[in-house]
């Protein structure tokens, strides 16, 4: 079995049911699964290779469900492809992976600069383009495809941020995903009443519920818009039901002009991750929306849920610092620096193996063996479980920064800054924020006789870099603390600006 099987069973059990509701359109599962078939072969068809490399670069769309689980159903690895990204970031992961197919929404043809794969359109499309809808209508009638592949093959490459520069491609295989899909299942009790509204990308931690969802019968909700506003719309009046999101997105829904708690009827779960969620947060969260909030923890390496927070672990304010006890098929512990395992109450690096973990990371061999040694991923991540099973995270062992939902590795910043004539150097360090939870911040040294604005700078990583890993803001300074031996000390500026000292 395989992960796209639970979307083929659904729509055998539910062929009339709708499957995927958007402002203009209610897509049932027999009508999805004629897509779905249908892209798949349209995809076999340009390469027939099993695991060749398939990337997707669009925003929220039905067409892009479609992409997405026609990719699935023929045996291709999916590559999502960020349209907040930058040209120059897609261009290292397309060459990284070697596509042989792009499926592009046209609003993002710009950002896909790689010529080599064949280039099918999402969304309207101009003469002479291949379309997702062209391949719908010259293979309609297709069967369902047929592979044969093991657990452990590639299911999906995402990437995640280097320190070296380089993109890392992790590789999620199909029983990662399979375990994910019967956790979200478990964690959430999921059914066919389920709603659940997409606020949050396809490309990253909203895929993870497509399936789930769509195992249970029920529906996935295409947003009229995007932001505070669109969420509370889908919800207030078109009945979502659950929701995954980044906390800034529900700090931004609490904030909206005239908004309550009666715009949100049908509300049952809402999700947060991809960051923190401070105690004085989450009081005002389960005192705006009751007692539907829920957390994970995981990351890229073990899709989304190694740990889980429940609606009903919330009741105990005790647990309001933890980030949830294990899920099933996630055996998770705590190692000290010589591998020990440590007990209860003690702090070290949480590690994990099981069905979860990826399999390593896309041609980096070295890179993988220093995250899966004997069987256990090394997360990066400092943390404790207490008595009752509950993990607390502590610190981050890598040097990253979380802002949004979205990971932001400061040497990437840093890198982008030096490019800059003025700079001579930069240290990029993240302190805590209300609304993003972390926000981005950089600590700059000037070449003698330069002179730069922070507005020139910001517009100058941006243009690199793009919007998410560009400084909130941007301290200069005269000489940057150091160690005896020269080293920036990024804790020292850290804590400076916490202290607002710079």
């Amino acid at each position: 079995m395989y992960p796209i099987d639970f979307f083929w069973r659904a729509a055998q059990r539910w062929p009339d049911r709708i499957a995927i509701e958007t402002p203009n359109e209610f897509i049932s599962y027999r009508v999805l699964a004629e897509r779905v078939r249908a892209v798949a072969a349209g995809l076999m068809h340009c390469d027939p290779t099993p695991q060749s490399r398939v990337g997707i670069c669009a925003s929220n769309s039905a067409e892009h469900i479609v992409a997405l689980l026609a990719v699935l159903a023929c045996g291709k690895v999916w590559v999502p492809l960020n349209p907040k990204s930058t040209s120059t970031e897609i261009r290292r992961i397309t060459d990284t992976i070697e596509a042989s197919i792009l499926l592009i929404e046209e609003n993002y043809e710009a950002l896909v600069t790689e010529e080599r794969a064949q280039r099918i359109f999402i969304g309207t499309t101009g003469a002479g383009k291949t379309s997702v809808d062209d391949l719908i209508r010259t293979h309609i009638d297709a069967g369902t495809p047929k592979f044969s592949l093991d657990e452990n093959a590639t299911q999906a490459i995402k990437f995640t941020g280097g320190t070296t520069g380089i993109p890392k491609g992790v590789m999620q295989p199909y029983r990662a995903w399979m375990a994910n899909i019967v956790n979200q299942i478990h964690a959430w009790s999921f059914d066919e009443n389920d709603r659940y509204v997409m606020a949050a990308p396809i490309t990253h931690g909203t895929s993870t519920y497509v399936l789930p969802i769509l195992a249970q019968g029920g529906c996935h909700i295409i947003m009229d818009g995007v932001g505070a506003s669109a969420v509370r719309d889908a919800f207030k009046y078109r009945g979502g039901t659950v929701c995954f999101m980044p906390p800034t997105l529900v700090y931004m829904l609490m904030g909206l002009e005239g908004v309550s708690r009666a715009d949100f009827p049908q509300l049952k779960r809402l999700i947060y991750g991809g960051a923190p969620m401070p105690p004085e947060k989450i009081r005002e969260v389960r005192k705006f929306f009751g007692p539907v909030l829920g957390t994970t923890y995981g990351q890229t390496e073990a899709p989304q849920i190694l740990t889980v927070m429940r609606p009903e672990d919330f009741q105990d304010e005790a647990n309001w610092a933890a980030v949830g006890q294990r899920t099933w098929y996630s055996d998770v512990a705590i190692m000290a620096p010589d591998g020990t395992l440590l007990p209860p109450g003690e702090v070290g690096e949480v590690v994990a193996r099981g069905p979860l973990v990826m399999t390593g990371y896309w041609a980096m061999p070295e890179k993988t063996a220093e995250t899966l040694v004997d069987g256990w991923l090394h997360t990066g991540d400092r943390g404790l479980f207490d008595e009752r099973g509950y993990l607390y995270l502590r610190d981050r062992l890598k040097d990253m920064v979380i802002t949004g939902g979205f990971n932001v590795y400061p040497i990437e910043v840093e890198n982008a800054l030096s490019q800059h004539p003025a700079v001579h150097e930069s240290t990029v360090f993240g302190i805590p924020d209300d609304k993003w939870g972390e926000s981005v911040n950089a600590a700059v040294q000037l070449r003698p006789g330069q002179k730069v604005s922070e507005a020139e700078l910001t517009a100058f990583v941006r243009q690199l870099l793009g919007p998410v890993q560009t400084p909130k803001s941007i301290h200069f300074v005269n000489d940057l603390p150091r160690s005896p031996v020269g080293k920036v000390l990024k804790n020292t500026v850290r804590d400076m600006a916490l202290a607002g000292q710079l």
